[in-house]
């Protein structure tokens, strides 16, 4: 770095002192906190970004968002040139860069890094950044202090893509590297067309006439304002929007994903009148889905269908292709079409053997984002998702070229129009419809859609795959989330010692019990997870864990 590079970030960071007394950690989806906090924090990833272009000589993204949060909350995530999330090696980066006291020390940082990483500033490859942000009030405030942190570097350029969902700038990212266009239009226009062309795959005899009307709970939030714009283009599609975020209601407050998994009752704008209907509703940057039926004009009771069971519903219709083509003598069997399914410790048990007994196989992972995306781009076909509904599908380039051989084989021969031609169509599409990038709840609602109308199935039949066993999630505050460490994809504790026995004992006393607790990644809390036969039981679990959690670490409960 030369003395000019040095003055720029010297006199750039001065202005953004960070606040004091707080520290603000980097957690499985970057850095959240309250919005006032955040100003120094976000300029830094600014720079973070930039220098990460350097590094890799592509585009990097940056968001403004914090999903399912307060509307008072912000974060700022990171978009990596495959798309997805920054990569974990440079996450003590962006923890170093938070933490630094005063311009000088965040100089120190930056330049002890660049050395280490060997980062060039020879203007062989000049930063070039996407930048995005949700419809949170302070959201406009911190993309301009993340532009000056993306200015005080040298030469680095930027393209602000206004207000976004959080998957259509991951979405936009990938596109680039990948040298093709890469605008809003491009997404939700790529989307529709696969969408329709999946539909236009469905066996004969199987169509319906129309799709029956879906309705979607925008959680006041961007994905309620963007499909008010394009949910036209879905026009196999009709949809009934509540909760756009136009009729006053405020962010994730009573609406959205989060709020329909957790507390399973009816969100904000739904009412007796919807009992039995197909229902969907994502968070507030519409990043996570979860389906749902009323159960009862009544009461708020809902029949949750959430992530595990759209990773379910994926997981049978792949299968089923894989299965197609496997018996029809393509070259493309379960040998050598490795099809797997990657899930947290927070996925239901039930589902868990469900796709087990299916004959697939399912892999655990720790909790975020950043470890089922890695760990389900092993195999050629990995469906990942979490209970909140947050996943996607990935296809390896190796084996999407097979299919894309396969395809012009067949239209060169007479088995044009065959089970073996459609099943090869069937997954091209989806991989196309699916947001390869990062979990999307408009191209999962999308994929959602198009399987039941194949399946010919209504809701209430998607969610007979498998009984859900009762769960129940709880929290106690703690000092220091570190204090807590897991092992075995953070379904045991190996510290504090003898914390991991007294759980253990505790779930012997209940038929199907299971519980794990582990540190957030985003507060400083200590999250409870039990399940167990039945609902009463599943939630003395979770209360007897919550207090041996509490007795034996000396925390106070939330």
């Amino acid at each position: 770095m030369n003395g000019e590079q040095q003055s720029m970030i010297l006199k750039s960071a001065s202005l953004f002192p960070p606040p004091q007394g707080v520290k603000i950690a980097y957690g499985t989806s970057g850095f959240r906190a309250d919005a006032s906090l955040l100003q120094s924090t976000v300029y830094r990833v600014g720079i973070l970004v930039a220098l990460r272009s350097l590094k890799t000589k592509s585009t990097i993204g940056l968001m403004i968002t914090a999903s399912h949060n307060q509307v008072s909350d912000n974060g700022v995530k990171v978009a990596d040139p495959s798309g997805g999330m920054l990569t974990q090696e440079w996450e003590p980066f962006a923890d170093a860069l938070a933490a630094a006291p005063d311009a000088p020390e965040l100089l120190q940082v930056i330049k002890d890094f660049v050395d280490k990483e060997n980062i060039s500033f020879d203007k062989s490859w000049c930063a070039n950044l996407l930048l995005g942000r949700d419809t949170r009030p302070s959201g406009e405030s911190l993309l301009e202090a993340a532009k000056q942190g993306i200015s005080s570097i040298l030469d680095a350029r930027y393209e602000d893509m206004g207000v976004l969902t959080t998957p259509t700038l991951h979405w936009m990212v990938r596109a680039r590297n990948r040298g093709m266009v890469a605008s809003e239009n491009d997404y939700f226009q790529q989307f529709a067309s696969s969408f329709r062309c999946l539909i236009d795959l469905t066996p004969k005899g199987r169509e319906h006439k129309e799709i029956d009307k879906l309705i979607v709970d925008g959680a006041n939030g961007v994905g309620g304002e963007k499909l008010e714009t394009y949910g036209a283009l879905f026009d196999a599609l009709p949809i009934d929007l509540r909760n756009s975020g136009k009729g006053g209601g405020v962010l994730n407050e009573g609406v959205g994903a989060d709020y329909v998994q957790k507390e399973k009752i009816v969100p904000s704008g739904f009412s007796g009148e919807d009992v039995g209907k197909r229902c969907a509703s994502v968070d507030g940057d519409a990043d996570r889905v979860v389906y749902f039926f009323v159960t009862s004009e009544s009461s708020n009771n809902i029949t949750l269908v959430d992530g595990d069971k759209i990773l379910s519903l994926f997981a049978l219709f792949i299968k089923e292709q894989l299965n197609i083509l496997g018996s029809s003598g393509t070259g493309i069997n379960k040998n050598q079409a490795r099809l797997g399914i990657v899930q947290t410790a927070y996925a239901n048990g039930a589902s868990t053997k469900y796709l087990k007994e299916l004959g697939l196989e399912v892999v655990l992972t720790p909790t975020g984002v950043k470890y089922l995306h890695e760990k389900a781009a092993e195999f050629d076909i990995g469906i990942y998702f979490e209970a909140n509904g947050h996943g996607t599908i990935l296809f390896s380039d190796t084996f999407l070229s097979k299919l894309e051989n396969l395809n012009d084989e067949v239209h060169q021969t007479s088995t044009k129009g065959s089970e073996q031609q459609m099943a090869t169509s069937r997954l091209l599409a989806v991989s196309k419809l699916i947001n390869q990038a990062v979990g999307d709840a408009f191209s999962d609602v999308l994929l959602v859609e198009a399987i039941l109308y194949y399946e010919q199935w209504s809701i209430q039949k998607w969610n007979e795959l498998y009984q859900d066993l009762p769960s129940r999630q709880l929290k106690v505050k703690v000092v220091d989330r570190n204090a807590v460490l897991t092992t075995n994809a953070e379904t045991e504790v190996v510290r504090p010692p003898g914390l991991q026995e007294l759980i253990k004992a505790e779930v012997a006393k209940y038929n199907q019990g299971r519980s794990f607790v582990r540190p957030s990644g985003t507060e400083d809390v200590v999250r409870v997870y039990a399940e167990a036969a039945t609902q009463e039981d599943a939630d003395a679990l979770a209360k007897s864990v919550v207090e041996i959690v509490d007795k034996h670490l000396g925390f106070g409960k939330l």
